[in-house]
């Protein structure tokens, strides 16, 4: 029974993913004509065709998985704002719990992509279509060698993001890189208890591209208690509960305008910054996953 509600709700998924795709793609050709006044119309079409395709996931889930959700902090926020969204990384079912919690209470979320992901099938156009910043970011070995590309993926960024100051957006950042396994916790001697060491240089590159407009951050925690589900262990049915709690924080002012690459003193700032809303994270991940235990 757990494999036929597997394939039931992945095939519920394509048909949902693939309905909304079409509409999608036909208001991204129109944004082709070069009319700034038709740009901006067709880009709010998108993302209300997007918050659709995500109300279908979530009706999905709600007829076929019995989840109860354990969600707080949700209240009071607004789609009018700009947020920073930073959040632990367990799963690939983390981007489903997010696109579920926030859907239509925040503006729509968007991710910092890797440039070679446009060439996903069905989703990469749809990223491209919806205005997701595709980044190609140099390494430090990169910049040793061509120094003359340094700054450069910083700048490319801020062009790709410009458009985000005329509509509220929320950006999507897992600041931990990849995700949670007993494996890499023990590989970095993580000094968190549930949690991978946060990279900080990622969230100050968004910060440093986006920081005359992102002022506040949702700093969210997720916690699957009975364990972290794969995809297919959600659309099995495996997933039966999910605890998530939102922190709202305001963005300091330096954190937005300093050198992280360039600046040690600034660099050694935010680590500690980001490390200190890390450590909050562990302590709550670690009450979330013992709530309701027996003494």
């Amino acid at each position: 029974m757990a494999t036929l509600r597997g394939i039931v709700t992945l095939a519920l998924f394509a048909l949902n993913l693939v309905f909304w795709s079409i509409p999608l793609y036909l208001v991204a050709l129109l944004r082709l004509i070069p009319s700034r006044r038709l740009r901006i119309a067709c880009s709010r079409v998108l993302v209300h065709i997007a918050q659709n395709w995500i109300s279908g996931n979530k009706l999905i889930l709600a007829l076929t998985q019995r989840i109860r959700w354990d969600v707080e902090g949700v209240a009071g926020l607004a789609r009018h704002e700009w947020y920073l969204v930073v959040c632990n990384h367990q799963s690939w079912v983390d981007i489903l719990v997010l696109q579920s919690v926030f859907n239509r209470r925040i503006p729509f979320l968007k991710f910092f992509l890797k440039r070679q992901l446009i060439r996903v099938p069905v989703l990469g156009l749809a990223w491209w279509a919806l205005d997701f910043p595709f980044m190609q970011r140099h390494s430090r070995e990169y910049l040793e060698r061509h120094p003359e590309a340094r700054g450069q993926d910083l700048e490319a960024t801020r062009r790709a993001c410009e458009h985000f100051s005329h509509s509220p957006t929320s950006v999507m950042n897992f600041v931990e890189g990849t995700r949670f396994t007993p494996a890499k916790h023990a590989a970095q001697d993580s000094p968190y208890r549930h949690l991978l060491k946060p990279r900080a240089g990622g969230t100050a590159f968004v910060l440093g591209a986006m920081g005359e407009i992102l002022h506040r951050m949702l700093d969210v925690t997720i916690v699957y208690p009975g364990g972290v589900p794969s995809f297919w262990d959600l659309c099995c049915g495996r997933a039966r509960e999910i605890r998530v709690r939102v922190d709202l924080r305001e963005i300091p002012g330096w954190a937005r305008q300093g050198d992280y690459q360039d600046d040690p003193t600034f660099r050694s700032r935010f680590q500690a910054w980001l490390g200190e809303i890390w450590q909050h994270k562990d302590e709550q991940f670690e009450a979330l996953q013992k709530k309701g235990e027996a003494p």
